[in-house]
């Protein structure tokens, strides 16, 4: 079983753009199935640079940035945020 972690930049984020939390976990549960190697249609990309060992997530126009820990499941939500903010 994942555990799920979120900043307070992102707790901050889906509460003023009211996210619904059900699509975030759908969103999640695909992105581990996508680790799996299982097919999935979600636009998932390796961060470099300054972001080395984050993961982005596609959704529209906003950007989930999150790291995952593999030996203890855990999936960290960094930052959600509009496209041009998200990096900043």
């Amino acid at each position: 079983m994942w555990k799920i972690e979120i900043s307070n930049q992102t707790d901050k984020f889906i509460k003023r753009e009211n996210i619904d939390d059900n699509e975030l976990l759908s969103l999640i549960q695909k992105f581990i199935n996508y680790l799996k190697g299982e097919d999935e249609n979600i636009n998932i990309k390796k961060l470099k640079g300054k972001w080395l060992g984050f993961y982005r997530i596609r959704f529209g126009r906003v950007r989930i940035i999150l790291k995952v820990n593999f030996k203890c499941k855990v999936i960290f939500i960094d930052r959600m945020d509009y496209r041009g903010d998200v990096y900043k």
